[in-house]
């Protein structure tokens, strides 16, 4: 596909609406306009104390009330209304509730994200090294506005459980070290290179020696305070309850579920997905073979070991560059800005792999970032190619950078600002699915890994709605209620990696409910979308068109599972 295909649309007066809301959130948040690739913001910090957080609440509600009096011109306005409606309605749901404002957890919490945004910040010249110096430098005044919303939080009762605040403060003090992330990020290779080429080199290491050193110290101040202050008032217990779940759970999915008719699903799925192991087994380490002794056949197949990060990344890049080849006309049609997707190890350690979008003019390409634990060495491609499909494409590179590349009919909140847990991580799941049945993954071996992450995801469906809701644990794991060391026991059964892995994946479903469900959930209901328009179309005479209906969908960006089923309804629907 070229940029000659790329369709067009006059910007409406709801575009306009989109679009201003977008600049808005830039200055409010200068780390989502690094996150979005929106250039002139790299120099700022947001201002997260509690005015911060109305001011964004604010921004909110006069965007909502500017909907109201503007009418639709067509379907893509009708999808922007609803979509906007949706998320902004529930920002403002748990804004009210208080719980941006205490947010603590040991992935996507302030804690992270005034880290995290380091590595997405352009530093190939003297000037954008400054803009990181300006970030460091101002570091220090948004960490102090953290804390004060922290305490606000606080006197209001909602504190985050003991567990997230104490390992908040492990990750702080890391991150206070003489040896952290910013003392290496302004004494890097990069770092002296760009030097090298400025007008002012003392000048510059100057401020990024003092900036380092100030942001250390002000994650120091933030270890103190949680361990001294926060953690005598954080609650023991890990569940989010009921009401808190929900809420948490409408804004992962942007769709309302029956959480008790999902946990059931959820024992039932993994069951099945333990089956279909059990089955490719067999094939792999023959009849009556166990999960666990296929396992062992494959981990000992040099052909299926890397060794090293540098092969990882190479085998990486190799694999999500040949699905782009094979994909594209046949079952996609795949722009060209979208084959460009680098393979990146990431600068942190603490594991886990991630995607980050392209920049608006994709300038900064779409990147798929492995993030390796520094005593993991070994790597086994039968477990990591279904995640590659995950990552990149038919995954998020495909269903994110196609948002970017339609500018030309998606204003700039719907491809760049709004993004749905559920429809993004429901997508890059179904989409390894998919790789199985179009025949990339008919290697047993690599069908194991595909089942191996599909067991992962059935696995905190339970896990997170049982813990959180305080559901009956099965006799066979543990009966009684579900708590945190049943689930982990759980976990450890039906999680193919290592320890260290395990241990912080456990952390994560405790605390940020409701978000790992929303893989599988999502999975689950662009399944159920697929197979209703499917059904339309049959009623309508007509064959279903896959190729049509994946087009379609990922046209309109990243919105709420039910914005996207109501979005879908019209077209497939039976005319009269």
């Amino acid at each position: 596909m070229t940029d000659d295909a790329r369709p067009t649309r006059t910007p409406s007066a709801i575009d306009a609406i989109a679009d201003q809301y977008v600049l808005t959130l830039a200055e409010l948040n200068p780390l989502g306009a690094t996150v979005m690739g929106l250039s002139g913001y790299d120099h700022l910090m947001p201002d997260l104390s509690p005015a911060g957080h109305e001011a964004g609440a604010r921004a909110a509600r006069e965007t909502l009330a500017q909907l109201e009096d503007a009418e639709p011109v067509d379907d893509t306005d009708r999808v922007t209304v609803a979509a906007m409606r949706e998320r902004l309605g529930l920002m403002l749901e748990l804004h009210e509730a208080d719980e941006l404002l205490g947010l603590l957890n040991n992935i996507a919490s302030p804690v992270q994200d005034l880290r995290d945004v380091f590595d997405l910040m352009p530093t190939d010249t003297a000037e954008q090294w400054g803009n990181v110096a300006s970030r460091l430098e101002a570091l220090p005044t948004t960490m102090a506005g953290v804390v004060s919303s922290l305490q606000l939080a606080a006197s209001r009762g909602r504190v985050a459980a003991i567990r997230q605040v104490r390992e908040c403060a492990r990750q702080a003090d890391e991150l206070a070290g003489s040896e952290s992330f910013f003392t290496k990020l302004v004494r890097g290779a990069a770092a002296e290179q760009a030097l090298a080429q400025s007008d002012d080199p003392a000048g510059l290491a100057s401020r990024l020696e003092a900036g380092a050193a100030a942001a250390r110290a002000a994650y120091g101040e933030l270890a103190a305070y949680l361990r001294d202050e926060l953690t005598p008032l954080a609650p023991a217990e890990d569940a989010f309850g009921r009401e808190r779940y929900q809420l948490w759970s409408r804004l992962f999915l942007g769709a309302t579920v029956d959480l008790d008719e999902t946990y059931e699903w959820g024992l039932a799925e993994l069951d099945r997905v333990v089956a279909e192991q059990e089955a490719v087994a067999a094939e792999i380490a023959g009849p009556g073979a166990s999960v666990e002794q296929a396992i062992a056949v494959l981990d000992a197949d040099p052909t299926r070991t890397l060794r090293g990060t540098e092969a990882l990344q190479a085998w990486m890049q190799e694999t999500a560059d040949a699905a782009i080849d094979a994909l594209d006309g046949a079952h996609f049609d795949i722009a060209e800005p979208l084959h460009t997707l680098e393979c990146r190890i990431a600068p942190t350690q603490v594991g886990g792999i991630y995607y980050s979008g392209p920049s608006d003019d994709f300038s900064r390409p779409g990147r798929m970032w492995w993030s390796v634990p520094p005593e993991v060495t070994t790597f086994n491609t039968w477990r990591e190619k279904t995640t590659v499909y995950h990552e990149g494409v038919p995954g998020h590179h495909l269903q994110v950078a196609q948002a970017v590349y339609l500018r030309d009919t998606l204003n700039s909140w719907r491809r760049l600002a709004c993004w749905v847990s559920g429809h993004g991580e429901g997508w890059a799941l179904y989409a390894e699915r998919l790789m199985a049945e179009l025949g990339f993954l008919d290697d047993p071996g690599d069908r194991l890994g595909m089942l191996d992450g599909q067991r992962m995801r059935a696995a905190r469906v339970v896990f997170d709605i049982g813990v959180h809701l305080g559901k009956p644990c099965p006799e066979r794991w543990g009966g009684g209620t579900w708590d945190a060391d049943k689930a982990y026991e759980f976990l450890k059964s039906n999680v193919n990696m290592p320890e260290g892995f395990v241990r912080f994946e456990w952390n994560r479903y405790l605390g940020w409910g409701g978000q790992a469900p929303s893989y599988k959930i999502g999975q689950r209901l662009w399944e159920t979308i697929r197979d209703e328009t499917a059904a339309a179309r049959r009623a309508q005479g007509l064959e279903p068109d896959l190729k049509e209906f994946h087009a379609t969908a990922l046209a309109l960006g990243s919105v709420g599972l039910d914005v996207l089923r109501d979005a879908l309804a019209p077209a497939a629907a039976p005319t009269a």
